[in-house]
């Protein structure tokens, strides 16, 4: 992928890019996920925190300890509430873009599928696409 993401809000106030390459993306299927976008699961595209910028508005962040008893940040618009990122403690240099918020979010491709123990059965994803019922591969930037 040789275009830049962009993304942004629904009501436009927040705008951000990435200056790198995505590492990855992935479907995640977590209850936390599930419950922070409104949907059956997530797809996560896995940036360099360094790389992501916000060029307007501001964000506001709600932090939860998981079940791993690490902290997770969730970052939102907070006029409209958009899901925008999410950032794990125990990975400091490692943001994951709702795929969602993105302009072209066809430019991203998810390599697999975590935490698929708590998916919905109605939520279709392709059984060729490799999966694991938990938390998946480790991604560090």
């Amino acid at each position: 992928m040789s275009e830049k993401l962009t993304g942004g809000c629904l009501c436009e106030k927040v705008r951000y890019e990435c200056h790198e390459e995505p590492k990855l993306a992935t479907y995640c299927h977590c209850p936390d996920c599930k419950k922070t976008t409104g949907s059956a699961f997530c797809v996560g595209v896995v940036v360099n925190a360094k790389a992501l910028e916000i060029i307007s508005g501001t964000v506001k962040a709600y932090t939860k300890t998981a079940d791993s008893g690490n902290k997770i940040t969730r970052v939102f618009c907070p006029e409209c509430g958009s899901p925008l990122f999410t950032k794990a403690e125990i990975l400091p240099n490692t943001v994951w873009i709702k795929a969602g918020s993105l302009d072209k979010p066809e430019l991203i491709k998810p390599a697999h599928q975590t935490w698929t123990e708590k998916a919905v059965k109605w939520a279709y994803i392709d059984d060729d696409l490799p999966s694991y019922p938990q938390s998946g591969p480790e991604v560090e930037i």
